[in-house]
């Protein structure tokens, strides 16, 4: 069997350098300005993605461009060179690789924000018009409706599938460790095709933040965790109709679908991880491909 990168030993990242926030008030050093705030992603790693997406849904690309980065950094560290200028003047001598996604600042220069979910919320919060609100403000009480609680969602894929994920593809780990991974995995499958059964979405009646969260994770189980599991317990995994379909019908939404980059996936998966193909990286789950296709030509003037 051919030698390939595994997922479930990913390069450890390291926690993010820049935590600033956007907010209303001027005197808060950075405030919403349309044109101020630039995005550099790469839309092969997941936190890109799920930001380009909710650029996308938002409608954003006036108010805040976005420069697209390479599937692989191509810098000595791990970091991509492009970014180097903007952590360098934000941090002197920043010791370690730049990474991307990035919210940068192009009245100073500097960087605003490297973490993920900190960038998406203030996206959402201070340059959408409202309609497309990607994190109603129910979404934060969740003991006034648990179903809306688009932050119980994140969680969920966050530890219950992609970390699981991770555990059970380690082809070095413990056979009993591997087994409880896989179990953490299938509930929480099976509690998100629960919320899918009955319902269009994942966390209210409307699309929200967890829809984007899921999706991004189902693109990484299916074409990067896949590869590094079983025959059956992919088998498993793919035995949740309503949440695959979700899947399906949001990649060929021209705000998913179009950012879908799986060569570059692939090819940032393969610089990244080291380890065997298990029997499961030959049973694919969705035909991605094809449904971004879908997602293209609907995005097309």
């Amino acid at each position: 069997m051919s030698v390939t990168p595994q997922a479930a030993r990913p390069a450890t990242r390291p926690a993010p350098a820049f935590r600033g926030r956007i907010g209303r008030d001027a005197r808060s050093g950075h405030y919403a300005v349309p044109g101020r705030y630039r995005l550099h992603l790469s839309t092969a790693c997941p936190q890109g993605l799920a930001i380009a997406v909710t650029h996308s849904l938002l409608g954003i690309g006036d108010s805040c461009p976005v420069t697209f980065l390479p599937a692989v950094p191509d810098g000595p560290d791990g970091g991509h060179s492009a970014l180097r200028p903007l952590y360098d003047a934000s941090a002197h001598r920043h010791p370690g690789p730049a990474l991307a996604p990035v919210l940068s600042d192009g009245w100073s220069g500097r960087i605003v924000s490297t973490h993920a979910p900190d960038i998406t919320r203030d996206l959402d919060r201070h340059f959408g018009d409202g309609r497309a609100a990607l994190y109603p403000c129910g979404s934060a009480d969740a003991d006034a409706d648990p179903w809306n609680d688009v932050e119980a969602v994140e969680r969920l894929c966050a530890r219950g599938v992609e970390e699981a994920a991770q555990r059970a593809g380690r082809a070095d780990g413990d056979p009993a460790e591997r087994a409880g991974a896989l179990d953490v995995l299938f509930r929480a499958l099976d509690e998100l095709e629960h919320r899918l059964r009955d319902h269009d979405h994942v966390a209210g009646p409307r699309l929200t933040a967890a829809d984007v969260t899921l999706w991004v994770t189902l693109v990484q189980l299916d074409t990067v965790h896949r590869h590094h599991l079983d025959a059956r317990a992919v088998h498993r995994v793919a035995d949740h109709p309503a949440l695959w379909g979700h899947a399906r019908r949001l990649t060929a939404h021209p705000a998913f679908g179009t950012h879908l980059d799986l060569a570059g996936t692939a090819r940032r998966h393969q610089a990244r991880c080291r380890g065997r193909e298990a029997a499961g990286a030959a049973v694919p789950i969705l035909d991605w491909a094809a449904h971004a296709d879908r997602a293209r030509r609907a995005g097309r003037p």
